[in-house]
C-alpha cells in the first residue's frame, strides 16, 4: 500500500449548480460564480471547465461577492459568518461574523470598502489585503442609518464616493462614504411594495428603482423639469443651471449629492399575478433585467421603458439574475429546480444550461477510461459527467421512478440502469437514446445491478415475491434466465472481473456464488452474521468484500470459500448528531453500517461510505483505518455536528425543525399548499433538513480519483493538484538578453520556461537544442503542467519528418509522457490537436527510416552483387590464364598454387 493512496484531495463538485444566494460573473466576464450549498462553484465559459473552490462555510452560502480586481472573493452564509478568500488561490484568508443575517454585500468599484446589510443598517468596511494575513482584518468604515426595515440591497456609484439602498419599508436612500457638507441622505419614497433593487444611470444623473410589484421609478434633477417650464424666469434658471454647470465640471464628484433628486416618471411591468424577484442593470447599454416569480425574464431599455425581449426559462421563480460587463450574457439561477443558465440574448441561444438532480443522487458508475461519471436519482433521471470538465452533458429521463443503480459497460458506450419502476434500461452514448428496455413477467423493484464483463448478459434483483435474480441477453433484449434461491430482497450484485461468476447478496444474511455459465448451475452460499447491503469485487476476480448491517466489512477468498479478513467499522462510520436524536451520536445505533463499498485500482484499499458524514479508507490486506474523509461541515445539514448546542433546544422542540413560515413577510412564501406526509418527492413535510450521508462510492479506473453521491452532490477527490502554481505569471523581465543569460549560466529549467513565457519560436528552439540530453528527464519532472502542455505543442511542430534530430524528440516525448503522461489522459480532449501532430510526426519519422532502410538495403545489396560479379569475372579470368598457360606447356594444365 503505498502512502499515495491516503493523500486524496477535494477536487471539484458535480451534480449541483446553484442552490441558493446570488450568482455572479468574474471582471472579464468570462465565468459564472455560483453558490452551491455552503462551497461555491466557478463556471469557465469560456474553456468549458467547472470548479469547486476547496473551503466551506459553516451553513449554506447566502451571498458572494467578488473584488473588482478578481483576487478576492467574500461568502456569507446565511446566518452572517463570512469567509474571505484569495480567489486565485482558493485559500482562506479570514473568518469573520456579521453578527446578523447579510441580504446583500458588494465591493466598491475601487475595491478599497465593502458595504454589507446588518438588518435596517448598513455597514462599510475596508477591505483587508488579499496578501497578506493580518491580526484584525476587518475595520469598520461606518454604520450608516435610515431604514425602518431590512435593507434587500446596495449599488454603489462608478467612482465609490456614494451608494444607493433599498429596503423592505418601500423606500431608497442615497448615502455618501465620506462626509459632504451640508448634505442629508436622500431618501426616494412613493413605491407601495418592498423595493427591490436601485441603480445609477450611466452618467450618473439618473437613478431607477425597482419595487416587487413591479414598478419601476425613474428620478432625476427637479430643476430639467423647472427649466422645460417657459414664463419670465427662465434666463435667470438658465444661467444659475450654466452657473451650476460650470462649478460641476471643476468638482464633479458633488454632482450627485447637489442634485435635487425628484421622481420623473412612473412605469409598471404589467405581469399579472406575479412578484419582482430578482433583477440587474447593465449601464452602459441602459439595459434592466427583471427576473419574476413565475419563472419570466425580461429586458427593458431605459429610460425609454421599451421591452427588447421577455421569456420564459422555467416554471419556478428565477432568484438571481446577473449580466457580464459587456452586457452579453445574462445568467439565471432557480434555487427551487437547482438550475443555473447562461443565456446570450442577442442571438437567443444558451451559452450554459445545467442543473443537478431535483432529488437525491442515489448512485454512479465510472466509464472504463475514467474520463465519464454517470449518476442517477430519485427523480429518475440518469445524467453523465465529463470528469474533467465537471459539466453535464446529456439527461436520460426515460424512468418514471427513482434511480437504484447505474452501471458502464466495460467496453463500448453504454449505460445500464436499474429502477424501482421495475423496468432496468439501456442508453448509448453515441446516438443518445434508450435502445433496449428490460422487464419481467411480475411487477419488481431493482435495487441492484451487474453487468457481464463482456456486455452480453445484464443483471438485476429487487424486492420481487421470489426474490429472484433477473438474466436478460443485451443483444435480444429477452429474459434468458431467472436464478432463485434467497430469501429476501438481493442488495447487491456483482459479476467477477473475470466474467466467470455471479455474487450476489441480500437481506436473508447470505452471499451466493453463481456459476452462471457452467451446466451444473452450482450457487454456493456464504453465512453472515447481518443483513448484507453491499459487495465488491478485487480486480483480480479472487476475493469479494461484504458490508453487512451491524458495521462489518467481511473479506471472502472464493477460491477457498473462506473468510479471510473483518472490519469492525461501527465507530469509523459513526457520524455526527441529528437535531431530534436523543442520545449522543456515539450510543446512536442507527446508521451505523456501511452501504456502499468499493477497491482501489491495485486492489490494495477499500473505500467504504453510508449514512454518515464520513467516507473511510481502509488498508484492504490488514484492515487498518487509512484515513477518513468528512463530506461536508455544512450545519445546514442534519448529522454534521459531534454535540448539539443546549440553545437551539426550546420547549417545542430544537430551533432547526420549528416550522417559521408564518413568519415570513412575503405572503408566496407563507402558502402551504402541501399535505402532510413524506419528507422527499413532492417534499409535503412541513420542514425537512437534509441529512448528510453517502449513498455510494466509486474508485475511477485510472486510480487517480474516486467520487461520492452525496447530500452535497457528486463530490469527486483526487491526488493531482489542480492548481499549478507558476512563478513566471509574476511580472518579470523577460528579455532575449535575460534568456540568453538565464542558459549561460546552466538554469535549463528556467530559460525553458522564460523561453515559453515570451513565446518566439526561434527563441524557444535554441533553448531547447542547448539542453542535455542527461538532464531531459529529470528537467520534465519539474516542468509544471501547463508547460509541459506547452512542450507537446512544441515538439508537434518541430516532427515534421524534416528535422534531423529524431532521438532528441523521441526521447523528449518519453520523458514527458512518463511525467505527465496520466494528466494528459485526462485532458486528452483539449489536446487532441497536438496529439494527431505527434502520431503524424512518429509516422513521418517511421516512414523516413523505413526508407532510409529499404534504400540502404538495397544500396548494400547492390554493392554485394557488383562485387560478386567482379569476384566471378576475376575467377573466370585467371581459370583461363591457367587453361592457356598449361596449353603452351603441352601437357595436362596443372593448377598454380598462389
Amino acid at each position: 500500500m503505498t502512502t499515495s493512496s491516503s493523500a486524496f484531495k477535494f477536487a471539484n463538485l458535480c451534480g449541483t449548480v446553484y442552490r441558493q444566494g446570488n450568482v455572479l460573473f468574474s471582471p472579464d466576464g468570462n465565468s459564472v460564480i455560483s453558490p452551491v450549498g455552503n462551497r461555491v462553484s466557478v463556471f469557465d465559459l469560456v474553456n468549458n471547465k467547472s470548479r469547486t473552490l476547496s473551503f466551506e462555510n459553516r451553513k449554506n452560502i447566502a451571498r458572494v461577492a467578488l473584488s473588482p480586481d478578481a483576487n478576492t472573493l467574500i461568502s456569507i452564509d446565511e446566518d452572517g459568518r463570512a469567509v474571505l478568500v484569495n480567489f486565485k488561490r482558493s485559500t482562506v484568508l479570514h473568518h469573520f461574523n456579521f453578527k446578523a443575517p447579510v441580504r446583500d454585500v458588494k465591493f466598491s468599484p475601487d475595491g478599497k470598502f465593502i458595504a454589507a446589510t446588518h438588518g435596517s443598517q448598513i455597514q462599510v468596511w475596508q477591505t483587508p489585503s488579499h496578501l497578506a494575513r493580518e491580526f484584525a482584518p476587518f475595520n469598520l468604515h461606518r454604520t450608516y442609518t435610515g431604514h425602518y426595515d431590512d435593507v434587500l440591497s446596495i449599488q454603489w456609484s462608478a467612482d465609490s464616493r456614494f451608494f444607493l439602498t433599498t429596503s423592505k419599508d418601500m423606500t431608497g436612500r442615497l448615502y455618501t462614504l465620506y462626509p459632504v457638507e451640508g448634505y442629508r441622505p436622500k431618501t426616494f419614497a412613493g413605491h407601495r411594495d418592498a423595493v427591490v433593487a436601485s441603480y445609477f444611470s450611466a452618467d450618473h444623473k439618473t437613478i431607477y428603482t425597482v419595487s416587487r410589484d413591479g414598478a419601476v421609478f425613474t428620478w432625476g434633477d427637479k430643476e430639467d423639469d423647472e427649466d422645460s417650464d417657459e414664463d419670465d424666469d427662465a434666463p435667470l434658471r438658465l444661467t444659475a443651471n450654466a452657473q451650476a454647470s460650470t462649478s460641476s465640471s471643476t468638482a464633479p464628484d458633488n454632482t450627485i449629492p447637489n442634485t435635487r433628486w425628484g421622481l420623473k416618471k412612473r412605469n409598471y411591468f404589467l405581469q399579472p399575478g406575479t412578484k419582482v424577484v430578482s433583477s440587474t442593470f447593465h449601464s452602459a447599454s441602459n439595459l434592466l433585467i427583471v427576473g419574476f416569480s413565475n419563472g419570466v425574464f425580461g429586458l427593458w431599455e431605459m429610460p425609454s421603458f421599451t421591452n427588447v425581449h421577455t421569456l420564459s426559462v422555467s416554471q419556478e421563480k428565477i432568484t438571481s439574475v446577473a449580466i457580464n460587463p459587456s452586457g452579453e450574457w445574462l445568467a439565471f439561477g432557480a434555487s427551487k429546480l437547482g438550475q443555473l443558465l447562461v443565456w446570450e440574448w442577442q442571438s437567443e441561444s444558451y451559452v450554459l444550461k445545467q442543473q443537478g438532480h431535483y432529488f437525491d443522487m442515489n448512485t454512479l458508475a465510472y466509464s472504463a477510461d475514467g474520463q465519464q461519471v454517470v449518476t442517477g436519482g430519485d427523480d429518475g433521471k440518469v445524467k453523465v459527467w465529463n470528469a474533467a470538465s465537471g459539466f453535464c452533458y446529456i439527461t436520460f429521463s426515460e424512468h418514471s421512478s427513482s434511480i437504484s443503480a447505474v452501471e458502464f459497460a466495460k467496453q463500448g458506450q453504454v449505460i445500464f440502469s436499474a429502477s424501482l419502476d421495475g423496468t432496468v434500461r439501456a442508453f448509448d452514448l453515441v446516438r443518445y437514446r434508450n435502445f433496449r428496455t428490460f422487464t419481467t413477467p411480475a411487477p419488481v423493484q431493482f435495487n441492484s445491478l451487474a453487468v457481464d464483463p463482456s456486455g452480453e448478459i445484464v443483471c438485476a434483483g429487487g424486492t420481487g415475491d421470489g426474490f429472484e435474480i433477473y438474466m436478460w441477453s443485451t443483444q435480444t433484449g429477452k429474459l434468458i434466465d431467472v436464478l432463485a434461491g434467497h430469501e429476501g430482497p438481493v442488495s447487491a450484485l456483482a459479476f467477477s472481473p473475470l466474467g466467470d461468476r455471479l455474487v450476489s447478496a441480500s437481506w436473508d444474511k447470505t452471499i451466493r456464488v453463481w456459476d452462471v455459465y457452467g451446466r451444473s448451475n452450482a450457487v454456493e452460499p456464504f453465512r453472515l452474521h447481518a443483513d448484507a447491503l453491499a459487495l465488491a469485487f478485487r480486480p483480480d476476480g479472487l476475493e469479494v468484500a461484504v458490508s453487512t448491517l451491524d458495521g462489518q466489512i467481511i473479506f471472502w477468498d472464493l477460491r477457498a470459500a473462506v473468510q479471510r479478513t473483518l472490519i469492525e467499522g461501527r465507530k469509523d462510520i459513526s457520524g455526527g448528531r441529528k437535531a431530534e436524536d436523543r442520545v449522543t451520536a456515539a450510543n446512536n445505533s442507527s446508521g451505523k453500517s456501511f452501504n456502499s463499498i468499493a477497491y482501489t485500482a491495485d486492489g490494495a484499499a477499500l473505500l467504504a461510505g453510508g449514512n454518515s458524514k464520513h467516507v473511510c479508507l481502509y488498508d484492504a490486506r490488514d484492515g487498518v483505518l487509512l484515513r477518513r474523509f468528512e463530506i461536508s461541515q455544512n450545519l445546514s445539514l442534519d448529522g454534521t455536528q459531534e454535540f448539539l448546542d443546549s440553545r437551539n433546544l426550546t420547549e417545542a422542540g430544537p430551533r432547526e425543525l420549528l416550522d417559521e413560515r408564518g413568519d415570513l413577510s412575503d405572503h408566496e412564501d407563507r402558502l402551504d399548499r402541501t399535505l402532510p406526509g413524506a419528507r422527499a418527492g413532492d417534499m409535503s413535510k412541513r420542514k425537512y433538513r437534509p441529512e448528510a450521508r453517502t449513498k455510494c462510492v466509486r474508485f475511477s479506473p485510472t486510480g487517480r480519483s474516486w467520487a461520492a453521491a452525496s447530500t452535497e452532490g457528486l463530490l469527486i477527490y483526487s491526488l493531482d493538484d489542480t492548481i499549478a502554481f507558476d512563478p513566471f505569471d509574476l511580472d518579470l523581465d523577460i528579455t532575449p538578453a535575460s534568456i540568453a543569460e538565464t542558459l549561460a549560466l546552466k538554469q535549463y529549467l528556467k530559460a525553458l520556461v522564460m523561453s515559453f513565457r515570451l513565446s518566439e519560436l526561434p527563441l524557444i528552439q535554441t533553448v531547447y537544442e542547448s539542453i542535455p540530453i542527461a538532464d531531459i528527464k529529470l528537467l520534465v519532472t519539474q516542468l509544471p503542467l501547463n508547460y509541459a502542455e506547452h512542450l507537446l505543442a512544441f515538439l508537434a511542430k518541430q516532427m515534421d519528418g524534416r528535422s534531423p534530430h529524431v532521438e532528441f524528440h523521441l526521447v523528449w516525448l518519453a520523458a514527458i509522457f512518463q511525467a505527465h503522461g496520466r494528466a494528459l489522459r485526462e485532458k486528452s480532449g483539449d489536446h487532441a490537436a497536438t496529439f494527431r501532430g505527434l502520431q503524424k510526426g512518429l509516422v513521418d519519422f517511421q516512414e523516413n527510416i523505413v526508407r532510409l532502410c529499404d534504400d540502404n538495403a538495397f544500396s548494400l545489396s547492390f554493392l554485394l552483387d557488383e562485387q560478386r560479379k567482379i569476384e566471378e569475372e576475376m575467377q573466370r579470368e585467371m581459370e583461363t590464364e591457367e587453361a592457356s598457360f598449361g596449353a603452351a606447356l603441352g601437357g595436362e594444365p596443372t593448377r598454380m598454387v598462389i
